[in-house]
């Protein structure tokens, strides 16, 4: 597998305190993202490693997974590298360790992977396909699937939402995808534009004023609230 960095993190990646895989590659190219070096497939500062040297990791980790915590796959997309991710989790499941994955929630084995996934956290970045495709790079039609496939299965899922002024800052289409579903297992949570990968852009950093307000975050609590969505904040 291709990790770009590994670390512990407290309550930001899932549950707890986990240990946290950065996977090499991703299929989006947000133009806000905060880790840019992630998205290539490669990168000089990525390492290989196998499964099982993964495996014997996170079991020597085990004693740091406090609070209900475990290992988190993140990424870049941690989906790209489907056939090893899937074998992992199967080892971290039978031995009993807590596991989570944060996606963009586009993988065709979404619902295949998440049947080995404790915590499953996805983003949301647009209700809106072309406008997804302007800012991302692609639609949002397998996202869209991936979620109401999860909906329809009852799995937990938790929902975050990036926020981006004059991208995604108003509510009502958000609200309205998703009270199309039943979100009964489903948790919300918003995430106000910030600059902290900005320097790390080598192309172009195409978002200027991206910042929104805290009346726009309340509007979106609101909203949601208002109209029966769970949200959270971590």
């Amino acid at each position: 597998m291709k990790i770009l960095q590994k670390g512990f993190n407290f309550s930001q990646d899932g549950p707890g305190n986990r240990l946290v895989y950065h996977l090499q590659g991703c299929n989006f190219r947000c133009k806000w993202c905060s880790n840019p070096e992630s998205m290539s497939a490669e990168y000089s500062s990525a390492k290989n490693y196998t499964v099982d040297e993964l495996f014997d990791e996170v079991k020597r980790s085990r004693m740091m997974f406090f609070d209900g915590g475990g290992v988190t796959f993140t990424g870049g997309e941690c989906t790209l590298q489907y056939e090893e991710l899937i074998e992992l989790l199967k080892k971290l499941k039978e031995a009993g360790i807590s596991t989570a994955i944060e996606t963009n929630a586009s993988s065709p084995h979404l619902i295949e992977i998440a049947e080995y996934v404790d915590y499953l956290i996805a983003d949301f970045k647009h209700f809106d396909t072309d406008i997804h495709k302007k800012w991302i790079g692609v639609g949002n039609e397998a996202v869209k699937k991936n979620l109401e496939e999860v909906f329809l299965s009852g799995r937990q899922i938790h929902i975050r939402i990036p926020l981006i002024h004059n991208v995604n800052d108003t509510p009502q289409g958000f609200v309205d995808f998703f009270t199309k579903h039943d979100t009964s297992n489903a948790v919300f949570e918003f995430l106000p534009y910030h600059e902290f990968g900005k320097d790390k852009w080598s192309a172009e950093y195409e978002i200027e004023n991206g910042f929104v307000s805290d009346e726009t975050v309340k509007e979106f609590k609101n909203l949601f609230v208002s109209n029966g969505l769970k949200v959270v904040k971590t």
